[in-house]
């Protein structure tokens, strides 16, 4: 019987790492967020696709990100487990890249919009590509976390609008400065997790720069705009239930925030932390708008 559970314990283990580092987990996320911006701003286009747009997109980026990542001795079990599987990384990058660009023909019209997401991914992932022009990149990838921040939101609710030529109101405008600072605060914690490997690899954040109590600054603000531009959406129609399930994730970011400088589990942030930015979709989609 121990053998079984020991057997049962490991299988699980290994399922989820490949969901995980795989990054499948982190395209569902990406979906549900897509999804609650489509219900909650009320959007109407081809709504299917571009959610598998989105999900196959964020395979293809995410796979290249790690796979471009080099061989180093680290603890992390993520970066061990990147180097024992880069052939994996690149043939989900090829996946999701097919899919991206199978699926992208459905909107050949926003082309202008989509491009502007790709650029920005390819900010983020660039100082990691072994070429001169990687110096370069690293230079001003000062604002990596920005970038990672920037197309997140336009992905999961500034291109939603674009695309289904939606009237951009205050709500818009304020959803869209809400879901950036959620994600902003959520990206801090993971660079200052990551700020030593990003020294080692000669990649610049704000991060990087800043000491101890500017990087606790940084946060409290960033969690600050975001509980003020989320509750002054009720001023624009939205019930205050809504308001108080997107305003759940800041509140057990915070909880979680002093010991997520302590504890660097992978799990802790490729599962809990990444999670979070859809915790609230998981509610609201089975509310009546």
């Amino acid at each position: 019987m121990n053998h079984f559970f020991m057997f049962l314990l490991k299988s699980i283990r290994v399922f989820s790492d490949y969901l995980v580092f795989t990054s499948l987990f982190i395209a569902g996320c990406a979906v549900l967020m897509v999804h609650q911006t489509n219900q909650l701003l009320d959007l109407h286009y081809d709504i299917i696709q571009y959610l598998w747009f989105v999900f196959f997109s964020t395979i293809c980026s995410y796979n290249f990100h790690w796979w471009l990542t080099p061989d180093i001795e680290s603890e992390i079990i993520r970066i061990k487990w990147t180097a024992q599987h880069k052939t994996l990384h690149l043939c989900m990058f090829i996946i999701g890249l097919a899919g991206s660009v199978w699926f992208y023909f459905y909107f050949i019209d926003s082309w202008l919009w989509m491009g502007i997401s790709a650029f920005l991914t390819f900010l983020y992932s660039a100082p990691k590509l072994p070429h001169k022009i990687a110096g370069y990149l690293q230079k001003i990838a000062v604002g990596k976390t920005i970038f990672l921040a920037m197309v997140w939101m336009y992905v999961t609710t500034a291109l939603p609008i674009l695309i289904a030529a939606h009237l951009w109101r205050a709500q818009e405008i304020l959803f869209c400065i809400s879901r950036f600072f959620l994600i902003y605060a959520i990206c801090i914690v993971f660079d200052y997790r990551d700020r030593e490997y990003d020294k080692q690899q000669g990649i610049r954040s704000l991060i990087t720069y800043l000491n101890g109590k500017g990087i606790d600054l940084l946060f409290y603000i960033s969690v600050l705009i975001f509980m003020l531009s989320t509750s002054s959406l009720y001023f624009f129609g939205f019930r205050p239930a809504i308001i108080l399930l997107l305003l759940v994730p800041a509140i057990i970011l915070l909880l979680l925030y002093r010991t997520a400088k302590r504890n660097f589990s992978d799990y802790l942030y490729y599962v809990v932390l990444d999670g979070l930015m859809m915790f609230s979709a998981l509610f609201t989609s089975f509310l009546r708008i």
